[in-house]
């Protein structure tokens, strides 16, 4: 890494160690970085960090492009399986590298479920419907089992304790913690071939740690930062990123859901796609996209069953109340 950091203009090895130290422990990881971060984190020199960031952009190749490089560019992203055919459909094929995708529910919809199927399949070959990557786990609820997690990569045909040595849990306690570990991200994702990050939730201690009106801005700027660290890694590592969101109640609603997601315009702006989940009948689950750049708002319907996420392919369930949708 140093090899790599030390070929950029005006890098030594002394400046390079303070890079990796700081959490930038790549090229293209300096290239995305805001000039005031790098100063603070690396304790650099303002126009030694702007020289650093601008070389790193220059090696980088991040400059104007026209909208079909984009578009091969874009097509080097990558799809994970969720498990569920109907679910994979509504997600374009799966969960999308270079993003976030953000799921949205009330306690009991799956969520956590979710994510750690997920850091379980991202394991498999991508002709399997995988990454081929290890996974990096962030618990702020308490909620990650490993125990659970055998058993879904048991049944996905992976060898359960290797599946379990390539998912690196981090338990946070508070927010602080969480944004800690997240400003680390970079070194652990290059080193450790991580292709998915799942933030399961993303805003309990936020919400928990920051009470009032008055404290509600100090919230919000902390929780962009962190959500614009983590699409910055997602694009430069081509990996996916999972958040959960909790959902909180509109007392002005008189119909349909009162839930909302917690986070308000921030989450909304940062997440790529949206996905409100909700609970069917027997045991399915309900999934809608709300938001997304491209995806189709068009309801369906898995389950969570002993293997993992799978169709529910139970026609007792119906269609009935399906397309009941969260008010925005």
């Amino acid at each position: 890494m140093i090899e790599d950091l030390e070929s950029l203009s005006g890098v030594g090895d002394a400046t390079a160690k303070k890079l990796i130290e700081a959490g930038y422990p790549t090229v293209e990881s300096l290239a995305v970085t805001p000039l005031r971060e790098l100063v603070e984190k690396a304790k650099l020199g303002e126009e030694t960090a702007r020289k650093v960031i601008e070389s790193a952009r220059k090696a980088v190749g991040i400059n104007f492009a026209t909208a079909q490089e984009l578009w091969e560019k874009r097509q080097a992203k990558k799809r994970c399986s969720t498990g569920s055919k109907k679910l994979d459909e509504i997600l374009g094929g799966g969960i999308e590298s270079q993003a976030i995708t953000e799921f949205i529910g009330e306690y009991g919809t799956g969520k956590s479920q979710l994510c750690m199927d997920l850091s379980a399949r991202v394991q498999l070959p991508p002709e399997q419907g995988g990454l081929g990557g290890n996974a990096l786990f962030i618990d702020s609820e308490g909620t990650f089992s490993p125990e659970r997690v055998y058993q879904m990569a048991t049944a996905m045909g992976l060898d359960p304790k290797q599946a379990l040595t390539n998912i690196i849990v981090s338990r946070v306690y508070t927010s602080d913690h969480q944004i800690l570990i997240i400003d680390n991200l970079a070194k652990v994702c290059a080193e450790e071939n991580v292709k998915l990050v799942a933030v399961d939730s993303m805003m309990s201690h936020f919400r928990s740690e920051y009470l009032g009106r008055e404290n509600l801005s100090e919230r919000q700027q902390k929780l962009n930062s962190c959500l614009h660290k983590l699409l910055r890694l997602a694009e430069i590592y081509n990996m996916a990123v999972v958040l959960t969101n909790q959902v909180q109640a509109n007392p002005q609603s008189f119909y349909g859901d009162p839930n909302r997601p917690a986070g308000g315009n921030i989450m909304a702006h940062a997440c790529t796609h949206r996905v409100y989940l909700r609970k069917g009948k027997e045991n399915s689950r309900i999934a809608r996209v709300i938001d997304s750049p491209y995806l189709p708002e068009e309801p369906v319907r898995f389950k969570i069953t002993d293997k993992g996420i799978e169709d529910d392919t139970n026609e007792k369930n119906g269609e009935e109340g399906i397309g009941k949708e969260i008010n925005s």
